[in-house]
């Protein structure tokens, strides 16, 4: 099965394009060229599974267009989504803020979600993809390590309810390194697939990892690979694997 992670930064792109006229201005405003290159990478790659994190669901910076499913539609994957912040959040009401989500992408024959919720941060979404032989866990963790420490606590307790071999996958933000989650790795009995520690951000000049793909021991990794695919700050993890009974 081939997995892909993509934190997509709403397709509003990179370079010095996304900081005119003001530091930051390119957050209001998606880039359809982006937005088709990033769709034809997935499409390019064929993968049962898509994790994207940071994915307008239709606001005034994509022109109403829903990305997630402008690019289900493009490959022909099952779409499941959700606002990326609390439910009791005020970010809820907000233009744009509201339309900011975190999605799977699955093939027609995958199907099976559950929204979880962290207790601390503004971003607090957890996605479980419940699969016939495994879970996945899509997230994107708080900007603050306070918060996400408190996160990685809740992460524990949810990951090791499953009954069945789990990956654990997004943007961590781990801007101090990986060492920040090497406890609950440890805990969780759960291992990177990025078992080099290649650097996925800043995409133009890759210097911190903070996307990852964890994983249980039963799930043994065939591929896994970085593309310098520029579309976003972001670089996609590409991940193909499968499960076995290997408990070790």
């Amino acid at each position: 099965m081939k997995f892909i992670l993509y934190n997509i930064r709403y397709a509003t792109g990179t370079g010095a394009a996304f900081h005119l006229p003001v530091p930051g201005a390119g957050y209001l405003r998606s880039n359809r060229k982006v937005l088709n290159q990033i769709t034809q990478f997935i499409k390019h790659e064929d993968p049962d599974i898509v994790g994207l994190i940071e994915i307008d669901t239709g606001s005034v910076r994509s022109g109403l267009i829903n990305q997630v499913q402008y690019i289900s539609d493009s490959i022909g994957h099952y779409s499941i989504y959700q606002c990326k912040y609390g439910q009791t959040s005020i970010n809820h009401f907000l233009p744009i803020i509201r339309k900011q989500s975190n999605a799977f992408l699955a093939a027609p024959r995958v199907h099976g979600e559950r929204f979880h919720y962290f207790e601390q941060g503004i971003k607090r979404l957890i996605i479980e993809l419940e699969l016939e032989d495994c879970a996945i866990f899509l997230v994107h963790l708080s900007l603050k390590f306070r918060h996400r420490h408190d996160q990685l606590r809740h992460l524990y307790n949810l990951v090791t309810q499953s009954k069945k071999p789990v990956i654990v996958a997004g943007d961590f933000n781990t801007f101090w390194g990986d060492h920040e989650i090497f406890l609950f790795c440890q805990a969780a009995n759960l291992k990177s697939a990025n078992t080099t520690g290649i650097f996925t951000y800043p995409s133009i000049a890759p210097r911190m990892e903070l996307d990852f793909i964890l994983h249980s021991p039963q799930v043994r990794i065939n591929r896994f690979e970085v593309p310098r695919k520029l579309y976003s700050d972001h670089l996609p993890l590409i991940c193909e694997f499968e499960i076995t009974q290997d408990k070790s």
